[in-house]
């Protein structure tokens, strides 16, 4: 029985949508619509009650969150290297995948869904305004982490092989655009995330997912 990934467009599941895609065996991508809220149908919810995406179904096993599903396919699937095998440089990778899912992207969803953190029309744009300042920073970050790796002559940013940083990068950058943040502004960093968007395995879920990588607006004058 095949490996089976709900996913929703553009949202953070194109990370193991990614490494499923990488690792060349059969699989089954079933699509969640969330801009039509089928994530709160009950047919979903019997697969997860939390109404998240991604979700990794592996026969009677279904297991949740990025983390966990991320580190689920590298053990599953060694030979892809999508996590170093020496302990400390494994735990650093996982450092920063952990902080991209608990830090990073809650503070983009502060931007792009305020609603879910106040039900005072009157705070949203605040919430946005004060996210979209923090967010900015941790691209910021997210560039140091690249320009790191290119120091080190890695190449990519968890080191010699593609893996769920990569990923997670050019997912975040491309919320930046949404966010009118312009991924120029962190050269090392859109250098890095074209380079992972023009891998054939990435290039078949930008695609299946129909995705634009920029989207960033310069504002009206």
């Amino acid at each position: 029985m095949p490996l089976k990934l709900y996913y929703a467009s553009g949202a953070c599941s194109f990370v193991p949508h990614t490494l499923l895609e990488a690792i060349g065996e059969p699989y089954e991508p079933m699509l969640v619509k969330i801009h039509k809220r089928e994530n709160y149908e009950s047919a979903y919810r019997s697969i997860n009650p939390r109404s998240q995406v991604p979700v990794l179904v592996d026969g009677d096993e279904v297991i949740t969150q990025i983390v966990a599903i991320v580190t689920y396919l590298a053990e599953r699937f060694p030979r892809m290297g999508f996590l170093p095998t020496e302990p400390l440089a494994k735990t650093r990778v996982l450092e920063t995948l952990a902080w991209m899912n608990n830090t990073v992207h809650p503070t983009f969803t502060h931007i792009f869904m305020p609603q879910k953190f106040t039900d005072n029309p009157a705070a949203h744009a605040d919430l946005k305004a004060h996210n979209t300042g923090l967010y900015r920073g941790m691209l910021g970050e997210l560039q140091a982490l690249a320009t790191a790796a290119q120091a080190r002559g890695w190449a990519w940013l968890g080191g010699e092989r593609f893996g769920p940083l990569d990923a997670y990068a050019l997912t975040l950058l491309r919320w930046g655009g949404i966010a009118g943040i312009d991924p120029a502004g962190f050269p090392v960093l859109w250098a890095a995330v074209q380079r992972t968007a023009a891998l054939p395995h990435v290039v078949r879920v930008i695609e299946r997912e129909r995705l634009q990588l920029n989207l960033y607006q310069p504002p009206r004058t």
